[in-house]
């Protein structure tokens, strides 16, 4: 009797997660959760407690709610462990990684990562593999060690290729495309992200539109970078509208974030202005950091357009401070490069020194330089490639877009090491512009 009254709660506990699933899915979130946290105080199945906190963990990753993400993340691994379960181990493990990950906790997220990657041998974790490597490269990229991040998410696209998994291809492709955002390789930043965008309307028809607002995002923001502002917008315009649909505040915030640059660059402060307040206040409510220091630093450069250079560094202080309690070392290189201009044209020799030896410092540290000839790159739009004895050999379709490496010739004698070593285009290094 007693186990057929388990099997019986078990049934029930089912078949209320699945209706929480379809509201959810039919975008009924209140009441999903309402059935959710119902079965989550009733239910005394291990595995249907599992598989419930795993559903609010979703839900309150995609509200933005990334505090009480972390809160169902802890009682999950908890659960598991008392399953003594290893499959349930490694997936409640990658969700403490998403899940600080989302609150730029970016050390603790590669540690639970790596803590996946270990549990080799599970069924799951072959397939939670590819997503555990994206989720280390965003982590490895919010700390910019760029070539890690590179490496990660390589690993992701090829689990995501050998699983034929098209939804964790499409992300990759979208981190891809932020990497190279970054670097300012914007000829790369645009590929992925329309990469993305075709694996969407190939693959797509029955996934959430969330992945076809995110690719249109990471869009957006290469079309700014390339200073194609009517694309930039119309491409921002159609995610911000899934965002609002869907209640995607963290998506919202970073749509803001993106309208308020592109009305920066268009030199329009009166529009940029309200939009950064905007998106402030929900990266700020959410716990997204990295999104905060952004935001500073746009606010900083509108400052510098109405020449207020007291108020741009006020702002730039605040991005440097928040870079530095997360570890992102691109940030603040930004800071200093900006500071340097503003004491440059102010005539304060002794702080101006004080930012050269720091932005200096910052290139060193993160090796934003060529392999080859030593000039420092992610200081301007270039193509940026790899000394092909600096990767490992990849199956990976996208490997001549990922380094680029085709056409180079030049040894660095780094051949047992795993490393990749950036250079700026070859003609550069030989015949550097005048």
């Amino acid at each position: 009797m007693r186990k057929l009254a388990a099997e019986m709660g078990q049934d029930q506990t089912k078949q209320q997660i699945e209706k929480g699933l379809r509201l959810y899915q039919s975008n009924q979130t209140d009441r999903a959760l309402h059935v959710w946290t119902k079965v989550l105080e009733k239910t005394s199945d291990p595995g249907g407690k599992f598989r419930v906190l795993g559903c609010l963990i979703t839900a309150h990753s995609e509200m933005g709610k990334y505090k009480d993400m972390l809160k169902y993340a802890l009682e999950q691994i908890d659960t598991a462990r008392e399953m003594e379960d290893p499959d349930y181990l490694t997936e409640g493990y990658l969700n403490l990684a998403r899940s600080n990950e989302k609150l730029c906790d970016f050390q603790k997220t590669v540690s639970y990562c790596k803590t996946c990657l270990n549990m080799q041998g599970t069924t799951v974790s072959l397939q939670l593999n590819g997503q555990v490597c994206l989720s280390m490269g965003n982590a490895f990229l919010g700390l910019s060690v760029f070539q890690k991040a590179l490496e990660s998410y390589e690993k992701a696209l090829r689990y995501a290729h050998n699983n034929d998994d098209k939804m964790l291809e499409c992300r990759v492709c979208c981190s891809l495309g932020n990497i190279y955002v970054h670097l300012k390789d914007y000829e790369k930043a645009l590929f992925f992200p329309c990469k993305a965008a075709e694996l969407v309307n190939d693959y797509g028809k029955g996934w959430s539109l969330k992945y076809r607002a995110m690719s249109q995002y990471h869009m957006s923001v290469a079309y700014r970078k390339l200073e194609r502002l009517p694309d930039a917008m119309e491409c921002c315009e159609e995610s911000m509208k899934i965002a609002l649909q869907h209640g995607d505040r963290p998506l919202q915030a970073l749509c803001l974030l993106n309208f308020a640059d592109i009305h920066r660059c268009r030199r329009d402060v009166d529009k940029a202005f309200p939009r950064y307040e905007s998106a402030l206040g929900i990266m700020t409510d959410i716990g997204n950091r990295l999104g905060q220091v952004y935001i500073y630093l746009g606010v900083g450069k509108c400052w510098l357009l109405q020449k207020d250079y007291d108020k741009a560094l006020d702002s730039l202080q605040r991005a440097q401070e928040l870079a530095d309690a997360i570890g992102n070392k691109l940030c603040t290189l930004k800071v200093h490069c900006i500071s340097e201009g503003i004491y440059r044209s102010r005539g304060q020799q002794d702080e101006l020194r004080e930012q050269v030896v720091k932005y200096l410092q910052c290139v060193e540290e993160l090796e934003l330089y060529c392999g080859m000839c030593g000039e420092s790159i992610g200081d301007r739009d270039q193509k940026l490639q790899a000394l092909p004895c600096s990767t490992s050999s990849t199956s990976s379709k996208y490997s001549s877009h990922i380094t680029a490496s085709g056409n180079c010739e030049w040894m660095t004698g780094q051949t047992n090491e795993v490393k990749i070593i950036w250079r700026v285009d070859i003609q550069q290094c030989i015949n550097p512009p005048l």
